[in-house]
Order: C-alpha cells, then sequence, then structure tokens
C-alpha cells in the first residue's frame, strides 16, 4: 500500500474572501486559536481509536497545513501538532511537509522557525497582482506584499515555493490575465495552481452575482484565458500534470496527487476528510466552535462515514491526471473493461473532442480539461 498524507485544517483567516466556500473563521484573538489547536492535538492523538480502518498504515510522507490561513499560527503551535503527529505516526525521512501562507502575515524569523521545525513547501494564495481585483476579492495584501514574501521565503532558504493564481474573475480580461501570468513568471515559483473561477453557492461573490452587482463570468473568455495557460506554462519550461497544477520538473505536489490517485489520507481539524485507500470515506464538523466542543468534551469529531464507489473515483480523479486512466490497470483492479463498460458515452466524448483515447490511455484532451465537470458526470 502507498504511503499516507496528513493533512491539517487551520480556519483562521483575517477576512472572508469573497469567492470562498472552505470552513473559515475570521482571526479574532489568540485565545480561540490556542483552543483550536489543542483540540487538533488531542484529535491527533486519539486518532486510531477512530480512525480503526486507517490503522494498518501509519507511515507517512506527506503533511499539508492547510485552511484558512496557517501561517496565522505561531511556531511554537506549530511545532506542538508536528510533534502529535511525530508521536502517532512514522514520518518519513524525504517527508514534504507544506504549509500554505498568505501575503503578509510572515516574517523572516517565523519563516526561519517554520523552516527548522521541517517545513519543506510553501504554499500561498496570490489569486491575482492587480490590487483592484485584490480589494473586489476581500483580500487584505498587495501585490507588493506578494513580491516582499517570496523574498523572505527565498532568505529563509525555501526553494519549494507554490503560488495559486484565479482567472476569470469578474471585469478581469484577456490582457490583465496575461499580465498575471508575466508577473508570475518573474518571481519563478517552483509551482504554480492556475484556476478558472467558479462561483460557489451561499459565497458573497454568488450574491454579488445574483443581484448583478458583478457580472456572469464569460465561458468563451475563459476557454482563452485556459489556452493562455497551457501556452505560457509550456515556454516557461513548467509541466502540466493535473488540470490546475503546473510544476518545474520535480516539483509537483506530492500531497495533492495522493487525493487524484487515491492513496489513504488522514484528515484533522474541522472540514478535515480522510480516506483509508481502499472505500471508506470520514469527514469532520465544519463548525470550528463545535469541532472544538467535540473534542474537548471526548467526543469523535466525524460527522460522516460513508463507503465510496472506489471504481467511479478512479475515473475521475484520475482523469485530472494529464497522464490519464490506465485502462489496463482499471480493467484489473474491477474486473471490467472501461471501453466496453462505457463505449456510448466514450464515443459521444471523442466526438465532442473532449477525450483522447488510445491503446490502454484514456485521457481528457485540453478541451476536455476545460469542460471536465461535463466529463466526470458520465462516471460518476
Amino acid at each position: 500500500m502507498s504511503e499516507a498524507g496528513v493533512y491539517l485544517h487551520i480556519p483562521f483567516c483575517r477576512s472572508r474572501c469573497s469567492y470562498c466556500d472552505f470552513a473559515t473563521d475570521v482571526f479574532t484573538n489568540g485565545e480561540a486559536v490556542e483552543r483550536y489547536v489543542s483540540a487538533l492535538v488531542k484529535e491527533i492523538e486519539t486518532a486510531f481509536s477512530v480512525h480503526q480502518s486507517l490503522t494498518i498504515n501509519r507511515r507517512i510522507d506527506t503533511i499539508y497545513f492547510g485552511g484558512g490561513t496557517p501561517s496565522l499560527l505561531t511556531a511554537r503551535q506549530i511545532e506542538k501538532i508536528l510533534g502529535s503527529i511525530n508521536k502517532k505516526f512514522f514520518i518519513q525521512t524525504n517527508a514534504e511537509i507544506t504549509m500554505e501562507m498568505n501575503p503578509a502575515t510572515v516574517t523572516l524569523e517565523t519563516l526561519r522557525e517554520y523552516k527548522n521545525l521541517g517545513v519543506t513547501r510553501a504554499s500561498f494564495g496570490v489569486q491575482t497582482f492587480d490590487d483592484v481585483e485584490l480589494r473586489r476579492l476581500g483580500r487584505k495584501h498587495t501585490a507588493r506584499d506578494v513580491r516582499e514574501t517570496i523574498e523572505l521565503l527565498r532568505a529563509a532558504d525555501f526553494t519549494n515555493v507554490s503560488f495559486d493564481l484565479i482567472a476569470g474573475l469578474p471585469r478581469q480580461s484577456l490582457l490583465d490575465w496575461e499580465r498575471n501570468l508575466d508577473c508570475a513568471f518573474e518571481l519563478n515559483p517552483e509551482h504554480l495552481s492556475l484556476y478558472i473561477l467558479e462561483i460557489h453557492e451561499a459565497t458573497p461573490l454568488a450574491e454579488q452575482i445574483r443581484s448583478g452587482r458583478q457580472p456572469l463570468p464569460d465561458e468563451d473568455l475563459a476557454a482563452a484565458m485556459f489556452k493562455l495557460i497551457i501556452e505560457k506554462t509550456a515556454a516557461k519550461n513548467y509541466r502540466q500534470y493535473e488540470i490546475s497544477n503546473f510544476s518545474l520538473p520535480g516539483f509537483e505536489s506530492r500531497h495533492n496527487s495522493k487525493y487524484w490517485t487515491l492513496d489513504p489520507i488522514f484528515g484533522f481539524g474541522c472540514s478535515a476528510h480522510s480516506f483509508d485507500g481502499q472505500n471508506r470515506r470520514y469527514s469532520n464538523e465544519r463548525d470550528t466552535s463545535r469541532y472544538v466542543r467535540l473534542i474537548e468534551e471526548g467526543n469523535s469529531a466525524i460527522v460522516e462515514d460513508t463507503q465510496t464507489d472506489t471504481k467511479s473515483e478512479y475515473v475521475f480523479l484520475g482523469l485530472r491526471l494529464t497522464e490519464g486512466i490506465n485502462l489496463k490497470k482499471y480493467q484489473n483492479l474491477f474486473n471490467v473493461d472501461l471501453r466496453e463498460e462505457y463505449k456510448a458515452d466514450l464515443k459521444r466524448l471523442e466526438e465532442f473532442e473532449l477525450i483522447d483515447l488510445k491503446e490502454n490511455c484514456l485521457r481528457l484532451t485540453t478541451k476536455g480539461m476545460l469542460y471536465s465537470n461535463e466529463v466526470f458526470a458520465v462516471f460518476v
């Protein structure tokens, strides 16, 4: 079995962005954060009485601090969390330990402390280099903060840096998006996550669009932006290994790749999800306060425990990867030929030029990546 990964959800942010549908809370005081960290540590320490189907594999080679803004935590709090993981898991010596950050939330001293604790990879949300767009999204940083944060990361000897950008923001032109990409390349990150904007229900942005305060996303413009992503990243030697993820050679996100290849994941913290690597998924209480109370009272934070359709997940998660799906491996795993099982659907998807089906490989075309949800719906 593959080595597992650990995901740790840190929900605190300085403000809530208009497009965000993650489980987050606005950072208010250190006492609430300290209480949350204590609950998180307690959950980790009691993990194997709860995640019984996951106990067969305690060897981990990735740890991911996600959020929220994990860089709002002190080095002492990060050390406390990593210490609890070290007690319960066998952390491999070459483990990838990622921390999500937001620009202007770190100092050189703090980054050096994170690095000394074993953090090997930094991932932070830029979203756009346009200060007007940043304010419109509810982001608190500026483009200058982004550049200064990169400088601090390099000064702290971080050699694996990733950041996110979002294409298709309200009122963003193709030229605006090209400028964003050019700004990104100037900073030479090892990894880029480049997303097309998705509108999630119950977010401020969704309400702004409904009320007419923001325009609907333009699908044709989004397609042009995605095409530009493919062209410019390739020209800069970034390899697309997943629909929205690009890296210089050897800098693919090992942790995120586990989700697409159905490797086991232990998730801790509010809203965190776990997978046993076979067919069982768990999800934690989403509300931060309720999560903390559950743990403090000695209860499990798991609110959903389900059996999954691994065969279906193998297809639509595997198709996110540019290498696609090995059809021979699929047949060996599930004792069925996918080409026969979905014969009519595959023919239709080929006619629309959404998939590339050759010999033992099924993958999305560039057009298929843009309309990936429509393709995935066939296999769900």
